[in-house]
């Protein structure tokens, strides 16, 4: 048999375990309810189904986690760095970005999907990449590796994401690149990989997505473009620039503050409650048995002048809502 047969039917018989007795909740880009997901994503027992490496050295990958109800969820999983934040894998970047939108996005407007950070002891999380014993924990006084677990969105492509033409006279595409494109300016994201962005194959609502949004806020420019660092498009919703107008400095400090929080107990990493803030001038902090993931106070500060700056440049007249 053909090695493009068996792959084939090995696509085929994924399909089948990934979407039987699956209850497609209307947006047809979630199996489940995102609240739903969220909080398998972040609490839920799981085994690993099926993983295949996106990175030679193993770090990223798409994986099929099992739940306990015999489910199946398509998910991207990557590892963080030791002591968690280098230029190129900072997982406070990419919580923070979920965590954002949710202050001006309605859950069927999100354009990042559900993404959490969890962690496994070291002997557990050996036993899933056999091959790579080199691998340390992610913090000195606990012996965990900590990684993103991020949703794996179904029946979305990166063909015709920004069509200028269909911008103008497709109302629900161009709120929803639009949407798209006020978080992804906020964010600053730099790294404009065509596989970051994403739309829904659906002709009748034509989401927009960015599904890899660790080099943001503070994060040098990437190698591979910025295109939606800026505004690109000609007009944006009235009802998201009317909700962006309402969130506070305060509000966006006091979320983005602190997006996760360990607790070192028994050299194991305790997922609890996001506390006060124990030092806004660093990313990741540690301060006795506490571990924080946030952004910084200057990045905090930055998205600030960014929200003012949108809101000032529609209420010129030089962006147009509708």
């Amino acid at each position: 048999m053909s090695k493009l047969i068996l792959t084939i039917i090995s696509h085929a018989l994924l399909f089948i375990i990934i979407y039987s007795g699956a209850s497609f909740p209307k947006d047809g880009n979630f199996l489940l309810p995102i609240t739903e997901l969220e909080r398998r994503l972040q609490f839920e027992d799981f085994d690993i189904f099926k993983s295949e490496d996106l990175r030679k050295n193993g770090s990223v990958k798409r994986i099929i986690l099992r739940w306990s109800d015999g489910s199946y969820t398509r998910a991207k999983w990557k590892r963080a760095p030791h002591n968690g934040h280098i230029t190129n894998n900072a997982p406070r970047y990419e919580i923070a970005a979920y965590q954002l939108q949710k202050l001006f996005l309605d859950e069927n407007e999100y354009v990042v999907p559900p993404t959490v950070l969890r962690s496994f002891p070291l002997n557990k999380y050996l036993e899933f990449e056999k091959s790579r014993r080199q691998i340390e924990s992610t913090f000195d006084n606990a012996q965990c590796v900590c990684f993103v677990l991020a949703y794996w969105l179904e029946n979305v492509s990166t063909d015709n994401l920004y069509d200028k033409k269909r911008f103008e006279n497709d109302t629900t595409y161009a709120r929803h690149l639009a949407n798209m494109n006020i978080f992804s300016y906020l964010i600053r994201h730099v790294d404009s990989n065509i596989g970051n962005f994403l739309i829904s194959k659906d002709p009748d609502n034509p989401r927009v997505f960015a599904v890899d949004n660790g080099m943001a806020f503070d994060s040098r420019e990437g190698e591979r473009g910025y295109e939606w660092r800026d505004i690109r498009v000609k007009r944006l919703p009235r009802k998201t620039v009317d909700r962006l107008r309402h969130v506070e400095s305060e509000t966006l400090h006091k979320i983005l503050g602190v997006v996760v929080q360990y607790k070192v107990q028994d050299g194991q990493l305790l997922f609890v409650e996001c506390a006060e803030n124990v030092d806004p001038q660093k990313g990741v902090r540690i301060s006795g048995d506490i571990i924080q993931f946030g952004l910084t106070e200057r990045e905090i500060d930055d998205i600030v002048k960014r929200q003012q700056k949108l809101i000032e440049t529609v209420d010129s007249g030089k962006i147009k809502i509708f």
